[in-house]
């Protein structure tokens, strides 16, 4: 059974979307968890995609000229093997790493509508990553720019990106560990994450809109206007947010959120045992 959204839950969670998708947090997770927690239903896998679009929107004009710039490049050293610098190989890179989570999104489109998103499964989460971001900062040598990124480097954030599938693991966390593992520099590593994420994100917002507008099961199910308005906040959200972050991580490590995400995870298990919240 699907429950009307409210307006004030659709702008709540597009508010969450917005401060939760760029930070190591978990955006997913959060979404799940605000809306099981303090309005007693799942605001759904298609509500979280199509949100996800605004803060997408909010990276593609943040870093249009980046953008912009990579994919002339990109054209042009098709052409002109000669002319193949940073910018072309990082365009083949994002191409090719955006593979492994585009096909695994297709094989296990149901798992993560469905049983990914129990709340168990996503406290647990939560704390358990919080173990390999600390890990990568304390071993991760930091030494190298995103002039040095290789493919190598572009294949494996791809293949960690796929552990964003899970809510509770966190895209940016995933892909920024990664980079950290392989010796990149902390800003170099998150920059990358972010152009990574535009394919995937935005091809997985545009996918769920038929199931976002007709949602089947149970959940709340929110109007067009509400859709649109939550993903208005989003980005406005989420493009201040990626601001903060870029600034932040450049002289500050990813372990500031490690705390915050061990504390949500065991606040959410004791709800869980205590049966004040349901896990589905």
């Amino acid at each position: 059974m699907t429950d009307a959204m409210t307006w004030t839950q659709a702008v709540v969670l597009g508010a969450v979307q917005g401060l939760t998708e760029f930070l190591p947090v978990s955006s997913s997770g959060h979404l799940r968890i605000v809306s099981g927690v303090f309005f007693g239903d799942d605001a759904g896998a298609s509500f979280t995609a199509v949100t996800q679009l605004g803060t997408e929107a909010a990276v593609l004009i943040f870093f249009l000229r980046d953008i912009i710039r990579i994919v002339g490049a990109w054209f042009v050293g098709l052409r002109d093997a000669t002319r193949r610098g940073l910018d072309y190989r990082i365009g083949w890179y994002v191409i090719l790493a955006t593979i492994p989570i585009g096909v695994l999104g297709i094989v296990f489109k149901d798992q993560i509508r469905t049983g990914a998103r129990n709340l168990w499964l996503i406290a647990t989460m939560l704390i358990v990553f919080s173990v390999v971001i600390v890990a990568a900062e304390r071993y991760g040598t930091r030494r190298r720019p995103l002039e040095e990124l290789t493919l190598r480097d572009g294949l494996t954030m791809g293949v960690a990106q796929c552990l964003a599938l899970i809510p509770g693991v966190s895209r940016s966390g995933a892909t920024a560990s990664a980079g950290l593992f392989l010796g990149l520099q902390r800003e170099a590593a998150v920059r990358f994450s972010f152009l990574l994420a535009i394919p995937a994100v935005t091809a997985s917002g545009l996918f769920s809109l038929p199931d976002a507008f007709a949602p089947s099961g149970s959940g709340l199910q929110a109007s067009g206007p509400q859709l649109l308005v939550a993903t208005v906040i989003a980005f406005v959200i989420g493009y201040a947010s990626i601001a903060w972050l870029l600034k932040f991580v450049a002289k500050h490590s990813l372990n500031w959120f490690v705390a915050y995400r061990v504390i949500v995870g065991l606040v959410v298990l004791g709800l869980l045992a205590g049966g004040v919240v349901s896990a589905t």
